[in-house]
């Protein structure tokens, strides 16, 4: 029987090094609705933007990648950053043109939600703040794309944040204090509606807010964390650990590049948590 062409490009962006799980997981949330992708990430398909201080290296990076997306069957590419959603709108696009539709992973999955939906029959017993920004869900509706499939877990009550500004929180990490005042008016809001976990949607969002969970009484996990344990899938947040002081198996520092690693990775895990 002849295999089909993958129906979306899954662009994870450069988050294998710190997130395997959160790849992994969304895959398989593809694969339950019927969805074929194929998924692609790193430097291999880079939006140029850390090297956004050289126009010429910035250019050419992310036009051999808009020219590789061309290239391949799929004529949907489904992001999961937003640097990279927007990088791609904003400037690869119209530099390079494009035979592809670009979309978020959350509206791709929230498209297919009703094949979603029989697969999450564990409850999940949590009172979630779901950890909004205001920059992203201003051009796709990623709020509500991950509202809606988080109100389909059963057992799941959802709270309501006030929106942070930004389009992740990386983006409040160049302002002196920003990132840290919105942690504790995070926080405040938990406390206030009674909510044990925090749930974010991006992974610069993840890894500030699983420090939280070292001096305050809060859970952090992202959505697909949560649509994985209704769905019963096993998974394991190494992300998480390593942050709140765990062990970095040598294996996961030679899968990703000891020099990548110790460049990237190391100095996040040993920030200290800002509240």
């Amino acid at each position: 029987m002849a295999v089909s062409e993958p129906q979306v490009t899954f662009w994870y962006g450069c988050n294998m090094t710190r997130h395997g799980e959160m790849v992994r997981l969304t895959m398989r949330l593809l694969e339950a609705v019927g969805v074929s992708a194929d998924a692609t990430g790193g430097t291999a398909s880079c939006c140029g933007s850390p090297k956004e201080a050289d126009a010429r290296i910035n250019g050419g990076m992310a036009r051999r990648t808009v020219e590789a997306f061309n290239a391949r069957a799929s004529h949907q590419v489904a992001t999961w950053c937003p640097s990279c959603h927007m990088n791609m709108q904003d400037f690869m696009a119209p530099a390079t043109p494009t035979n592809f539709e670009t979309l978020h992973i959350t509206q791709l999955l929230h498209q297919h939600r009703e094949a979603l939906r029989p697969l999450l029959t564990r409850a999940v017993p949590a009172r979630v703040m779901l950890h909004r920004h205001l920059g992203f869900d201003s051009r796709v509706p990623v709020n509500d794309c991950v509202a809606g499939l988080l109100a389909m877990i059963p057992g799941l009550t959802l709270t309501e944040q006030p929106p942070l500004p930004g389009h992740m929180c990386w983006s409040l990490g160049n302002v002196p204090g920003a990132l840290a005042r919105g942690q504790r008016e995070t926080l405040a809001a938990m406390a206030a509606q009674g909510a044990d976990t925090l749930c974010t949607i991006f992974h610069s969002c993840h890894r500030e807010g699983v420090g939280l969970e070292r001096h305050h009484p809060v859970t952090v996990k992202n959505w697909v964390h949560l649509l994985a344990e209704a769905a019963g899938w096993d998974y394991v947040d190494d992300y998480k650990t390593w942050r709140n002081g765990g062990e970095v198996p040598a294996a996961a520092q030679q899968a990703a590049g000891e020099v990548v690693f110790d460049r990237l990775v190391v100095p996040e895990l040993r920030k200290a948590p800002l509240v």
